[in-house]
């Protein structure tokens, strides 16, 4: 049963159970998609909670010469950096007469509309009025509207939530800015047309890997077509799933993290011929999933490089071979219009799988069964979460610190327990290692299989 859209408080009808041949009939009318936690506009629960996070909008690259219009939880802004070098997230439209600040011209200090000249700082502060008597007062008793803004690890953060809180949250330090022997490199961004949600919903479904990746498109490595043994648990910072596989003497464990309100993260795919070799990993790709719009979502994406892949490069061959890393990360998640329609058919990605749920996932629709439970885990989580700042409180990442690193749990890792037994049998211990590993995510710091056993306790999981 799915727990979340039976739940009366989720207020969303469910549709009739089909028991019938040829019943589709009942189906026509297609419920209402979860506005709760699917809706994110102004004013709206989830738009709402969205804002009261910090939210990439752009890569600090990108901002040179030009202003860049983006379109942010049902928002249209501009983002620019002034000849100064400071960064402003404003609304498109001129406050004198609505001209788009995309035409603006940057200036040493703020932007200046292209249509009459009105020239405005980075926190809207309206700095000249070519169109007003010299002794207008207009400008010091208007405002245009802005958010704040800060950068890091190459991305441009914003703040979209109230300006009456006491006091603006810091941007969380997590982790995987600066994991030891990892280069943090910015790699691109991806649109795409359907609702936030369903994106972020795939870090919690592992088993969509051994179809859409390894049987229907074959994308991952052999291993991946062999159904893994599943567990999920809640973490400080949001949800894990953890997927448990045999490879020969060793069983492999991934650990995909999910990090509130949108955030996820994954470790590569293991492409080891020699087990014994295999060193812990920690993510391979931190992703935000930021909402344009109920039914567009943008991907802002960070690679994290192992240095030692880098080691003995020229620069141009680093450069070459992050760039490789970076096409690759985009596989199956952005479609190549050049690509037939009936080629896409025939080998869907998780681009396919995502966008066909619709604009916006029916959840009512669904019929969720034992592999889905991190989707019903993530939205009651998420719908927990919003209703605590619809409450009033902030969210946990802000309840920290300042100075606290926040741990993150994604990462891969091989631990040496050979097969005894049935298969049935060694399919409990599969069960036993993920689970372990589910209640215990933190990152295991061995640098080789056999370090790991001190780590986890074997006689728990093989007894």
């Amino acid at each position: 049963m799915n727990e979340d859209s039976q739940s009366p408080a989720s207020h969303v009808a469910k549709a009739p159970f089909l028991n019938a041949p040829y019943s589709a009939y009942l189906h026509r009318d297609v419920p209402a998609e979860d506005a709760e936690l699917t809706h994110v506009g102004p004013g709206t629960p989830g738009g709402e909670y969205l804002r009261s996070f910090w939210q990439p909008v752009a890569f600090s690259a990108e901002l040179r010469d030009l202003p860049r219009a983006v379109r942010i939880l049902g928002e249209d802004l501009v983002v620019f950096r002034d000849g100064s070098g400071r960064v402003g997230l404003v609304e498109m439209h001129c406050s004198h007469r609505g001209t788009s600040l995309e035409y603006g011209r940057i200036e040493r200090r703020g932007i200046r509309c292209c249509y009459h000249g009105w020239l405005y700082d980075v926190d809207g502060k309206i700095l000249e009025t070519p169109t007003e008597p010299q002794n207008s007062t207009l400008r010091d008793r208007l405002f245009h509207g802005a958010y704040p803004v800060t950068e890091h690890a190459g991305l441009v953060f914003a703040f979209m939530g109230s300006p009456q809180r006491q006091q603006l949250p810091q941007l969380p330090r997590y982790d995987f800015y600066s994991l030891p022997g990892y280069r943090v490199v910015p790699a691109g961004r991806a649109v795409l047309p359907c609702n936030w949600l369903q994106i972020k919903e795939n870090i919690m479904d592992p088993f969509h890997t051994v179809f859409l990746h390894a049987i229907i498109t074959v994308q991952f490595a052999a291993w991946h077509a062999e159904a893994p043994e599943l567990a999920w648990s809640d973490s400080p910072i949001g949800t894990v799933a953890v997927a448990s596989r045999r490879i020969g003497d060793y069983i492999w464990t991934r650990v995909n993290d999910f990090i509130l309100p949108n955030i996820h993260q994954f470790a590569t795919d293991i492409d080891t011929d020699h087990p014994e070799q295999f060193a812990v990993e920690g993510p391979w790709e931190t992703k935000w999933g930021v909402p344009i719009d109920d039914t567009h979502t943008m991907i802002m994406r960070l690679l994290h490089v192992k240095e030692s892949a880098m080691s003995g490069m020229s620069p141009s061959e680093q450069a070459h071979g992050i760039d490789q890393m970076i096409a690759a990360a985009n596989i199956g998640e952005q479609p190549d219009p050049a690509t037939p329609y009936e080629e896409t058919q025939r080998h869907p990605g998780d681009y396919e799988a995502q966008v066909s749920q619709r604009p916006i996932a029916i959840h009512a629709l669904e019929r969720l069964g034992a592999t889905d439970r991190g989707i019903t885990m993530l939205r009651k989580t998420l719908r927990r979460g919003i209703r605590e700042v619809a409450a009033g409180s902030v969210p946990q990442d802000q309840a920290m610190e300042p100075s606290e690193v926040i741990e993150t749990y994604a990462h891969q890792q091989l631990v040496r327990i050979p097969r005894k037994g049935s298969a049935d049998e060694d399919r409990a211990v599969l069960q036993r290692v993920a689970r372990h590993v589910a209640e215990n995510p933190k990152r295991f710091l061995g640098s080789r299989p056999d370090d790991l056993h001190r780590r986890i306790p074997l006689e728990t999981i093989v007894a």
